[in-house]
């Protein structure tokens, strides 16, 4: 009699700050709409509050995707700072308490490519991480929380440091265990903050990669690497040292040329696995806008395309898992992908990141 099926599937979805084609991103919404799409994960960007909160935001500015604009007594927050090296203006978590913070409301960041999202503005509060690891733990069956770190560097900085919050909040939950009821993986954009992580955490560890520019830390340091320099096969192995996988731009899989066709795998996919690394590339969605101009339906740029043949390019090229806006298309594409064999057709492909 065979035993349970590894957990998640391989390739495994991510809900990328939930269904954030169909709810508002990063609200409790979105992530349950994820869970009930059939996502393996749901995936929160955290940064920090004044008093040390860790609150799930795209990014610290929340000028864009809350109401705090509007909010006249937030009107002498605003101000303008300059985030890894480029300067923005607006209202940043770090000046908020999480009580002021739980005030605001959400709305879309992706006004024009999303306007089925605009009747659910101010619907929505801003979450704690630990809420989101709370949804979760209240899912009818077993989901991961897929967290990332926003802007280590920066925080740090500031005496907020991400990594200790995101240890001491895992560890009150008790999940910084790999045999916890909620598995959790931890992203980042950044080098260095993963590797202080190492000796903190036997979770999953995920170094994110761009396909232009550096990890600030390393931009920080004065180290002349970039994310590209990160995908050879010598710097794979050394990442290999303190990550367990990457998460790459999808276009550093499969390439595009001019006209943002696609123009064939890169390798990379087989570098990271020779190195014993995950891929999981970002972020799948289906709009034209998002699509390669293989799959795009018109040039309507908010009109949906053909998102079900690019996942399953990426998943013939044998990535080990997807971020994306739209769980029930991501599912739907894996369900016809092993309905065709597909998992026969791959080779090199890495287990599960959690039993």
């Amino acid at each position: 009699m065979s035993g349970p099926a590894p957990w998640p599937p391989v390739p495994a979805v991510i809900g990328h700050r939930g269904v954030p084609g169909l709810r508002l991103e990063h609200t409790r919404a979105s992530y349950e709409l994820a869970i009930e799409q059939g996502a393996d994960y749901i995936e929160p960007d955290v940064v920090a509050t004044r008093d040390g909160h860790l609150v799930v935001r795209h990014e610290n500015e929340i000028g864009h995707t809350t109401d705090i604009a509007g909010r006249p007594e937030f009107a002498d927050r605003r101000t303008t700072k300059r985030i890894e090296g480029v300067w923005l203006s607006g209202w940043f978590t770090e000046d908020l308490t999480l009580e002021e913070v739980k005030t605001l409301r959400v709305r879309e960041r992706l006004p024009q490519l999303r306007p089925q999202n605009l009747p659910l503005t101010g619907t929505q509060e801003v979450l704690t991480f630990e809420e989101v690891l709370d949804i979760a733990r209240r899912a009818d069956r077993r989901v991961g929380v897929y967290v990332e770190t926003k802007h280590p560097t920066y925080f740090q900085g500031l005496g907020l440091d991400l990594d200790d919050r995101l240890v001491d909040a895992l560890e009150a939950a008790d999940l910084n265990r790999p045999d916890a009821d909620v598995p959790v993986v931890i992203q980042s954009m950044e080098t260095g903050n993963l590797r202080a992580l190492r000796p903190r955490t036997p979770l999953t560890l995920v170094q994110l990669l761009d396909r232009k520019e550096a990890p600030w830390d390393l931009v920080a340091a004065g180290d002349p690497r970039t994310y590209a320099d990160l995908t050879t096969s010598d710097q794979l192995t050394e990442l290999a040292r303190h990550v367990d996988g990457i998460g790459p731009n999808k276009t550093l899989v499969i390439a595009r040329r001019r006209g943002h066709w696609l123009d064939g795998e890169t390798g990379l996919v087989e570098r990271a696995h020779a190195a014993g690394l995950l891929v999981h590339i970002w972020t799948m969605r289906d709009e034209n806008n998002f699509l390669p101009a293989d799959f795009r339906s018109s040039a309507d740029v908010a009109a949906h395309g053909d998102a079900e043949a690019e996942y399953l390019a990426f998943f013939d090229a044998g990535v080990d898992g997807v971020f994306s806006d739209y769980a029930a298309t991501a599912v739907a594409a894996r369900d016809r992908w092993l309905a065709a064999g597909g998992q026969s057709r791959r080779s090199g492909s890495m287990s599960s990141v959690s039993s």
